[in-house]
């Protein structure tokens, strides 16, 4: 009973948005279909998606858990090789614009190639690859037109709460699926 009595406390004492998903949800999926149309399918995101795809087609499950190790030891400190390589790039420079430009209503942006490892982002995320989340498992291999919508939850580094749409991302040449974005938003500005 004390156990159910904490979450009913919790649960009251969140935001109405927080657990109002739906409104969120159907919010979360507009702002995705208006960056599909828009700035994700930007030449420099698409072209750095693609020579990523090219430049790790040989890699191995243990290449990539190297990678993501090496991501994450750099989380922090001064000398940051792998996670500058994503971060100081003109698609990424490109993306930090993008947050800026939406007055606080996205927190976050960074695109996947096939793999689920970072090609761009707007900030260091806390891993290199996102291949084993949802993000990318509910997005990239299910096709062109997936999304995905995660749950509302407490960025604590932001102190703001965020809900994260993801996105498959398809080549405007032929429509193939080349990777997966995902954004965060503000969820007390949704």
């Amino acid at each position: 009973m004390r156990r159910v009595a904490f979450i009913l406390l919790c649960t009251c004492a969140l935001p109405a948005f927080a657990t109002d998903t739906g409104g969120a949800d159907s919010k979360a999926r507009a702002y995705a279909a208006q960056a599909l149309t828009g700035w994700a399918a930007d030449p420099a995101i698409i072209a750095a998606v693609r020579e990523q795809n090219t430049r790790h087609t040989t890699l191995t499950q243990a290449d990539i858990d190297r990678l993501d190790q090496a991501w994450k030891a750099e989380l922090g400190k001064s000398v940051q090789p792998t996670i500058n390589s994503v971060l100081s790039s003109a698609p990424s420079d490109f993306l930090r614009a993008q947050v800026e430009a939406s007055a606080g209503q996205m927190t976050e942006v960074f695109v996947m190639d096939a793999l689920g490892l970072n090609v761009t982002a707007s900030a260091a995320t806390s891993d290199y690859w996102q291949g084993d989340e949802a993000k990318f498992s509910e997005t990239y291999p299910k096709g062109a037109g997936a999304i995905h919508i995660s749950d509302i939850e407490f960025d604590e580094s932001a102190q703001i709460y965020q809900i994260q749409v993801s996105f498959s991302l398809a080549d405007p040449a032929d429509g193939t699926v080349i990777g997966a974005v995902t954004v965060g938003l503000n969820a007390e500005q949704l």
